[in-house]
């Protein structure tokens, strides 16, 4: 990892009508509500982020339950153990903007594939498959989704296709 970071993103001001309606948001929001973890408020910086920067949906919300759970470990507004854990962001928000970032635009992770990116931010094989299978269970990599893939609300059945 490198001791500076290229350039701090802006962070995104008031999200989009797309990001509030966008069931990508819901299905991060549903993970990290089932695990009471505090990045459930996050989701759609999360969204936000990946869509600016070009990364999987579900590699953000995936790195940070893996480091801090969630959240539930943080410190310095750190949620993804950025540089051993020791990097302190001004916000989590513009932690997960910077991050975004870096793993799009840092000479260590450009043009890298996700397996190669995540090699990268953490070499250990383990790691590398609990990221991808955290990605797998907030759900599959295509960003556009229709009403019967949308995970049901409370006291409601599901209806048509699993969510799994």
């Amino acid at each position: 990892m490198a001791a500076t970071l290229l350039a701090i993103p802006d962070v995104a001001g008031p999200l989009s009508a797309e990001v509030k309606n966008d069931p990508r948001m819901i299905r991060i929001q549903k993970f990290f509500s089932d695990r009471n973890c505090p990045a459930k408020h996050l989701a759609p910086d999360f969204i936000e982020a990946a869509d600016r920067q070009g990364v999987d949906w579900r590699l953000l919300p995936s790195i940070s339950y893996v480091e801090s759970t969630g959240g539930k470990h943080a410190r310095n507004n750190n949620i993804f153990g950025w540089q051993n854990g020791n990097y302190r962001f001004p916000t989590v928000r513009q932690g997960i903007h910077t991050v975004a970032h870096e793993l799009t635009h840092s000479p260590y992770y450009r043009g890298k594939t996700l397996d190669g990116k995540l090699k990268a931010y953490n070499p250990n094989l383990e790691y590398i498959r609990r990221v991808k299978q955290v990605m797998a269970e907030i759900g599959p990599a295509r960003q556009h989704f229709g009403p019967e893939d949308q995970p049901p609300t409370a006291g409601q059945p599901r209806s048509g296709n699993s969510f799994n």
